[in-house]
Parts: C-alpha cells; sequence; structure tokens
C-alpha cells in the first residue's frame, strides 16, 4: 500500500513524505528534517488530506524537537516552532489535532513524543478500515443494489491519510467484497486531485472508475448514473455541518434532488464539537495562480483575477450518514447534535 507519510531512520531520522504534487507521473519523496520544510510541504500540498494532516501535526513535533536539539533553540523559540506547525492550514481541524495529541509527551523528551505519534498513525489506519466497512454495509443497506455506482470528489485514499483511505477506503471494501461496478471520479479542480490522485490510486488497487470533470458531476447524479455519492471530510462540527473539498456542497444537492444517498466519511478526530455550525469555519483561499492557470501555463486574460476557496461546507440536512470508527449518525433525519457528540467521544 502506498504510504503518504512515515518515519525514517535512516540516512538521518526524518518524516518522509510522497511529494503528492507531482503525480501521478513522478514518485518522489521529501525527507523533512526542519519545521520550514514541513511548513512548506503542508502549504503546497505536497501532503494533504485531514487524516494525514494529522499523522503530520504529530510527527512534526517530532521534527521540531529534533531541530530545536540541534540548534538549541529556547523553549519559547520550540513552542513558536510547533505553533507554526499547527497553524500551517486553517480549515483541517486534524492538522492541529495531531500537534496537540504529542504536546502531553514533550516533558518525557523526543522518543515519547515520537511513540505517541507512532501510536496515532496506527490508530488512524485502524478507524480507516473500521470506517470503511461500517460504511460500506450501511451503503449496501440502504441502496439495495448488488452492484454499487459510485461518484466521489476529491482524494480520500491512501495518500489523504495515514493508511487505506475513508471515502476511498468504502469504496475499496465495496471492491474488495465484489460490490463494486464502477467509480465516477470527479477531476477536483483547480488542482486535479481527482485525476492525478484518486485515479493513480483507483488504478493501483485495479478499481473500475472513470474521470470526469467536475461540470459533469451534478449531472451524473440527476441522470441516474450513480447510486451513492461519497466524499470525505476535514472538519465535522457540532450540528454536523461538515467543510470538504470546494464543489462538495453542489454533490450534495444534486444527491438530494435525485433521492440517493450522500455520504461523509470520516475518521472521529476529525469533529470539532467546539465549533458550533459551519458559518463559523474558517474557510482557505488560497493562490490566484491556482486557478488562473494550469501546469504553468496561462489560462485567463492577464490582469484577471481570481477566488479560489479550498473548501465549501455541506449543511447536515444535505448529509444522509456521517461514517466515522465509532459508528453513523444520520443528520439529515436524525439532526440531534448530541449523536455526534456520543460519536467524538
Amino acid at each position: 500500500m502506498v504510504k503518504a507519510l512515515e518515519w525514517v531512520a535512516l540516512p538521518q531520522p526524518a518524516l518522509r513524505l510522497l511529494d503528492q504534487t507531482r503525480l501521478p507521473t513522478q514518485e518522489h519523496y521529501i525527507d523533512v528534517t526542519t519545521v520550514d520544510t514541513l511548513v512548506r510541504a503542508i502549504q503546497d500540498l505536497a501532503v494533504r488530506g485531514a487524516p494525514a494532516l494529522g499523522g503530520v501535526g504529530a510527527l512534526g513535533v517530532v521534527v521540531a524537537m529534533a531541530q530545536g536539539e540541534r540548534e538549541a533553540w529556547s523553549s519559547e523559540r520550540l513552542a513558536g516552532e510547533i505553533a507554526r506547525i499547527r497553524n500551517a492550514r486553517p480549515t483541517a481541524v486534524n492538522l492541529a489535532w495531531g500537534v496537540d495529541q504529542v504536546l502531553p509527551a514533550m516533558p518525557r523528551g523526543i522518543p515519547a513524543v515520537l511513540d505517541a505519534a507512532m501510536r496515532l498513525v496506527a490508530e488512524d489506519e485502524a478507524a480507516n478500515r473500521e470506517l470503511s466497512r461500517l460504511g460500506a454495509d450501511w451503503i449496501i443497506a440502504r441502496t439495495g443494489k448488488d452492484l454499487v455506482r459510485v461518484l466521489t470528489h476529491c482524494n480520500t485514499g491512501a495518500l489523504a491519510t495515514t493508511a487505506w483511505g475513508t471515502a476511498y477506503g468504502i469504496i475499496h471494501e465495496l471492491h474488495q467484497r465484489q460490490r463494486l461496478e464502477v467509480v465516477h471520479a470527479d477531476e477536483t479542480r483547480p488542482l486535479l486531485q481527482g485525476s492525478r490522485l484518486t485515479s493513480w490510486e483507483l488504478t493501483q488497487d485495479g478499481i473500475p472508475h472513470v474521470v470526469q470533470a467536475d461540470s459533469a458531476a451534478c449531472s451524473t447524479i440527476l441522470r441516474g448514473l450513480v447510486d451513492v455519492a461519497i466524499i470525505g471530510a476535514d472538519r465535522i462540527v457540532a450540528n454536523g455541518d461538515t467543510a470538504n473539498k470546494i464543489g462538495s456542497v453542489a454533490l450534495a444537492l444534486a444527491c438530494q434532488r435525485a433521492q440517493i444517498p450522500f455520504v461523509v466519511a470520516a475518521p472521529s478526530s476529525t469533529i470539532d464539537l467546539a465549533t458550533t455550525t459551519g458559518a463559523e469555519i474558517v474557510i482557505e483561499e488560497r493562490p490566484p495562480h491556482e486557478v488562473l492557470g494550469l501546469g504553468g501555463l496561462q489560462t485567463s486574460p492577464a490582469g484577471a483575477r481570481a477566488f479560489n476557496p479550498a473548501f465549501d461546507v455541506t449543511p447536515h440536512d444535505l448529509i444522509d450518514a456521517i461514517v466515522t470508527e465509532r459508528g453513523i449518525v444520520e443528520p439529515a433525519t436524525h439532526p440531534d447534535p448530541r449523536l455526534l457528540a456520543e460519536i467524538a467521544g
């Protein structure tokens, strides 16, 4: 299985990241030994996906501590560098969560923090596999189909997690059970995570699929060409609203009109009970050049301005199921915030 991130000991201890900006044509790895390199990798999307960012946040604390030890940082400098990692991307809650999970181990030194981070990484894979099992069961029961046709958006596979995947993990589980007919993978403009990354993973796993333009997705749903849409989430707030890659909410609206299930899959660590509704989520806005050009080629007139939000928010009443490793909530029909709080623990 492809690894988006791992801790390596040789030639020196480092956080090794698969550079996702170079896929699918190049498989290139970045060995991260400094906070500057890590923050740049996060912001440039060399590593991305909420669960993967959780693992990166935890292991990033180890990177900061090791660099601080080499360079004799003060405790104030170390705290500031860890804060830079924690705040490198504002919308995905898992990055800050991963940092916070290992902070209590810091007084015991680097080995203790590394142990805590590696446990977090292992637990994420286990959570992804369990939520995939639960999600596949729910979809098979809800659709009543022998073979399910799935639409997905962005990338939620092993590349976006510590291993296996969330929404993609459910697709993989359906495929392994021989209950999957085909996947419609949205290209996911402007950075093409669907066509570059999801299609690459689907190809690696031998899963039948087609890549479609984002603008084709709603038509695909309304024409009855799919039975369910499955996406991931970068943040799930207390009332069940979810933030995910820009373009997600359009799918939810189309699914409601077509009366097919719209499913959000994410580990329970993605639930943010401190944020009440989706209106409070900070939406990251990315550089204009991502929209105004493609692959270094200018596609818009000189002087054109861009609006480039990285995420949108899907209201809870459009979501048929939120699938986590701890259980499933159905916010569209059972909008009780206590149910999500129980899963969040």
